[in-house]
């Protein structure tokens, strides 16, 4: 108790410039850590790029191998052509690749900057609550990282490889084009698995409760359904191992925001 007095003690003294002098060093050792990550994917760019990305062209990548192998939906190779239509464009996805590889890697170094810039600001109840928390964030956006790697990125390079209107018409990729979809895909799912977290603070904050997420649980069940049958082919067995953690993460965020009402009702007792 003594310490946490302590640091509130000291926080409460630092002036406005003295705070953001702080944010802009914890900013500085986040970019750092992003560069470093970054060089090392610069460096092994030609393994990652075919080993990461271009294996989801192929039959044999693990996610259809298991799909093959235990419910017996096969995919095909895909039968496309990689191009790169401008003078800088691989340079520029090496690039973009080695930057947002870089982010992903340091992402538990750079929730901890932030975090740790936030936390003292908190009360005591509150860092008690919120124990273990760069742990947790960590630990759901890679799983969210991986869960759109093996599932919703290659399903949805799959189905719109294999999308044709007419036999006439050839499908040739653009590296920025396949490179981009998988990128987007896997990073956004990687913060959409923040859900959670995201629902602790938004329902800690009082912008809305559980009583909200329930009321609009047919509705998010109808979008998360809808967005699955987007993104993965249409085949009943994949739409659901695609829909099944989203709702999951639905319900946890509901469960969040029940645990979060409960403790403000015992604060105010």
């Amino acid at each position: 108790m003594n310490d946490y007095f302590c640091t509130m003690s000291e926080d409460s003294n630092m002036s406005f410039l003295q705070h953001l002098e702080e944010l802009r060093w914890r900013l500085v050792r986040a970019v750092i850590a992003v560069i470093i990550a970054g060089l090392v994917i610069w460096y092994y760019q030609e393994v990652i790029i075919e080993k990461v990305f271009l294996a989801m062209a192929e039959d044999d990548f693990i996610t259809f191998q298991f799909l093959c192998q235990k419910f017996g939906i096969c995919s095909e190779k895909l039968n496309v052509n990689f191009q790169s239509m401008t003078v800088s464009g691989q340079f520029s996805y090496a690039l973009m690749m080695s930057i947002v590889g870089g982010v992903i890697v340091a992402f538990p170094f750079i929730f901890y900057q932030l975090w740790a810039f936030v936390k003292p600001g908190l009360k005591f109840k509150e860092k008690q609550m919120a124990r273990g928390m760069v742990f947790y964030v960590s630990f759901l956006f890679f799983l969210g990282i991986l869960f759109g790697y093996f599932v919703v990125a290659p399903m949805s390079i799959q189905f719109f490889g294999t999308f044709q209107m007419s036999e006439k018409i050839e499908n040739i990729y653009t590296i920025d084009s396949y490179m981009s979809t998988i990128i987007s895909t896997v990073f956004y799912t990687g913060l959409f698995f923040l859900l959670p977290i995201v629902t602790y603070f938004l329902t800690k904050i009082g912008l809305f409760d559980s009583t909200f997420l329930k009321k609009y649980r047919r509705h998010a069940i109808v979008v998360i359904l809808i967005l699955a049958a987007i993104i993965t082919p249409p085949d009943w067995i994949t739409q659901i191992i695609v829909s099944v953690p989203l709702l999951i993460l639905y319900e946890v965020g509901i469960l969040v925001a029940v645990r979060v009402e409960k403790n403000k009702l015992k604060e105010k007792s």
